[in-house]
């Protein structure tokens, strides 16, 4: 059984940072790819960055150059780094394992002065 649990959310006014974590209990976390997703109130959730196994990444076009996913396979855990958030960045973000299916319980971001 798969278990990931997010941190890092917070409140951030527009053109600040934040760095999302996900920490991985259970399974082979090397051999998945990893990513985020985000639910916006109202919205569909959507996603916002995948890494693949070897490191391979892939961004929503609305974050690309100011969104970094990166994964430590010996901590078993994946990062959102989100630079120049913007209020349109407001959600809950969400860390998934795609191909088992297991999501963590999410983590609010709110960007606003």
């Amino acid at each position: 059984q798969v278990q990931l649990v997010e941190s890092g959310g917070g409140l951030v006014q527009p053109g600040g940072s934040l760095r999302l974590s996900c920490a991985a209990s259970g399974g082979i976390f090397s051999m998945y790819s990893m990513a985020w997703y985000r639910q916006a109130p109202g919205k569909q959730r959507e996603p916002v960055a995948v890494i693949s196994s070897s490191g391979d990444t892939n961004y929503r076009d609305s974050v690309k150059g100011r969104f970094t996913i990166s994964r430590d396979n010996d901590k078993k855990t994946v990062y959102l780094q989100m630079s120049s958030l913007k209020p349109e960045d407001t959600a809950v973000y969400y860390c998934t394992n795609p191909v088992l299916n297991y999501w963590g319980q999410g983590t609010q971001v709110t960007v606003s002065s």
